[in-house]
């Protein structure tokens, strides 16, 4: 029972820290305090400890933290593609190289602009700056294993540099290969058969490297183009739904002038209804009372009459 409860609280420390390196470095330190008190208030002091002990992350390595929590997917995607550029780029192959460079570039660059979507709208924008940080990170994770270590554990406290960048020139040239002389080259023997096989081998397999990152680089870059223009629609649809409740919102209150005013004037016709009403009743009153007046006359005219007689 104790390393089931033991195997739970670590696991519970391991979740509080990673929402701890998500959260805005303005309210980092305040949650860390809470964070830690409560550990310690539940009996877990080396837990309350460790949390303790979180730094507080700059705001391009909590961007960057904030990208890998926030797309899983395509963080896991760009660490493979990190392993497959590192492979390919021992390959001499300088043209494969120069592309590689570039779909390198936009794939950096375009991860960059989502960290930063995602601080914006985390109700933090980045300067360029910090844009420049965030872009070396990603560059660093690409080139060097290291940094891809530590920024998959999502807990970044300051951005990374690449400690070495990819190659970026041209390969070097192959040497030229000597004109055969008149007389007839002995025949190759086993061990420079064995020998040319294995190099054979390599080139085909980093040939194989080559493409493959090809391939990664070219799907990563896809798929980053498919979700930038799945945002631009995301957002089209937004300012549509903003301009659709603005208008709502004028028709309500249009809607609600016209409602008081037609009160208003239910309260008018309401009060000329009763007038009416108690004119009415008057008048009724007033034609009873006419009626008998009447009546008592006719009645006197008639005993008159008949005295007469």
């Amino acid at each position: 029972m104790r390393k089931k409860v033991q195997g739970r609280t670590e696991r519970d420390v391991e979740a509080v820290l990673d929402e701890l390196y998500i959260t805005p470095p303005s309210a980092f330190v305040a949650r860390r305090e809470e964070l830690a008190a409560a550990a310690k208030a539940a009996g877990r002091v080396e837990d309350a400890r460790r949390i303790h002990a979180a730094r507080r992350p700059t705001l391009a390595a909590w961007a960057a933290n904030l990208l890998l929590r926030s797309q899983p997917a395509e963080s896991q995607r760009f660490l493979e593609l990190g392993r497959a550029l590192r492979e390919a780029y021992d390959s001499l192959d300088s043209s494969g190289i120069k592309e590689l460079s570039a779909q390198r570039r936009r794939v950096v660059f375009a991860l960059s602009q989502q960290a930063g979507q995602l601080a914006g709208e985390a109700g933090h924008r980045l300067s360029d700056t910090v844009q420049q940080d965030v872009e070396s990170t990603l560059r660093a994770v690409l080139a060097d294993p290291d940094a891809a270590d530590r920024w998959a554990t999502g807990r970044l406290e300051g951005a990374l540099t690449p400690s070495s960048e990819f190659p970026s020139g041209p390969a070097p040239a192959a040497r030229t290969p000597r004109k055969p002389s008149r007389q007839a080259a002995p025949p190759p023997s086993a061990r420079t058969r064995t020998k040319e096989d294995e190099l054979a081998e390599r080139r085909r397999q980093r040939q194989d490297r080559l493409d493959q990152a090809r391939r990664a680089a070219e799907e990563a870059a896809q798929r980053l183009r498919d979700k930038r223009a799945e945002q631009t629609d995301a957002d089209t649809e937004l300012q549509r739904a903003r301009d659709r409740h603005a208008q709502a919102h004028q028709q309500m209150s249009a809607a609600e002038q016209q409602l008081q005013q037609a009160r208003e004037e239910l309260q008018r016709a309401d009060h000329e209804r009763q007038d009416a009403e108690e004119r009415s009743h008057a008048a009724a009153d007033a034609r009873t009372r006419a009626e008998q007046e009447a009546r008592q006359a006719a009645q006197e005219v008639k005993r008159l009459s008949a005295r007469s007689r």
